[in-house]
């Protein structure tokens, strides 16, 4: 057994760390706490706490080897909710934190969505963040993925909204009925070549499913925005996740398909989240 201090611990981890990650010491005191059952405040607390290191330097080997820290912990918090992560979904991104901002403000001074959908829902972190926003809504969360429908359906009763969800398996709008007053997404919109080019934390861990786009990026878009024209409601808002670069083709196509678009820019100004809406709305 070998044994360290949480202080040294963490200053080794942090060294091990530093060259890729921007945050080696957040990243070897969250490894340390998950190894040892602890929490971040019990480190602090007591910086000279002996340790078995076995379990920390395994998870460090793990985060050296370039797998995403959720990952490895196996939690991610989004809109200050704690979310369940897995490898069959994407790991939530405070930049897709964009598209609820970008929903709540849609409906400032007008009745609440009743009826929310979320296509391609991953952990389902957008549809349950924008329950806890929208306390009289209810909500559908679809992917093709079964093992992704299940995470979300077990992060909604973790957050104790199971009552007001429902997760199913399918693709896309395909088995769908019925309208919805608010329908989001965060579509796979990365071009199939380009995969191999991104962080390996990406390439080599998440789900291509749900990052390949198509040959140009923009297969899904013209999928679901295809769908809007029969399951968006006559008052109803959509908001879409872009990848950089892609607002003035996702744009023209809504526009093509008889929608208005709006932008909305995350904090480093760049165009997030599209917002449509039918025109005579």
């Amino acid at each position: 057994m070998s044994r360290t201090t949480v202080a040294q611990a963490i200053n080794d981890g942090a060294a091990r760390l530093a060259e890729i990650t921007d945050t080696p010491r957040l990243d070897a005191r969250l490894l340390l706490a998950h190894s040892q059952g602890l929490n971040q405040n019990d480190l602090i607390r007591d910086p000279s706490r002996l340790i078995d290191s076995a379990a920390y330097e395994a998870l460090l080997g793990r985060r050296v080897g370039r797998e995403p820290l959720a990952l490895i912990i196996g939690r991610r918090e989004f809109w200050s909710l704690n979310f369940q992560v897995s490898p069959a979904t994407l790991v939530p991104r405070p930049d897709s934190e964009t598209l609820v901002e970008a929903a709540l403000s849609s409906f400032i001074g007008r009745p609440p969505p009743q009826a929310i959908l979320d296509l391609g829902t991953g952990t389902g972190c957008l549809l349950l963040a924008l329950l806890t926003e929208f306390p009289s809504a209810f909500g559908i969360g679809l992917d093709r993925s079964p093992a992704a429908a299940a995470l979300a359906k077990a992060n909604a009763m973790q957050l104790g909204l199971a009552g007001r969800s429902a997760f199913l398996a399918a693709n896309w709008t395909a088995t769908l009925v019925g309208q919805f007053d608010l329908i989001v997404s965060n579509p796979p919109y990365i071009p199939s070549a380009d995969i191999p080019l991104l962080m390996p934390e990406v390439a080599h861990h998440e789900p291509r499913s749900a990052l390949d786009g198509g040959a140009d990026g923009y297969d899904a878009y013209r999928i679901i925005i295809r769908g809007l024209r029969k399951h968006l409601s006559p008052i109803g808002v959509a908001v879409l996740e872009l990848g950089i670069g892609q607002a003035i083709y996702v744009s023209e196509l809504a526009r093509e398909t008889g929608f208005v678009a709006s932008l909305r820019l995350d904090l480093a100004e760049i165009p997030r989240a599209i917002v449509l809406t039918w025109p005579d709305r």
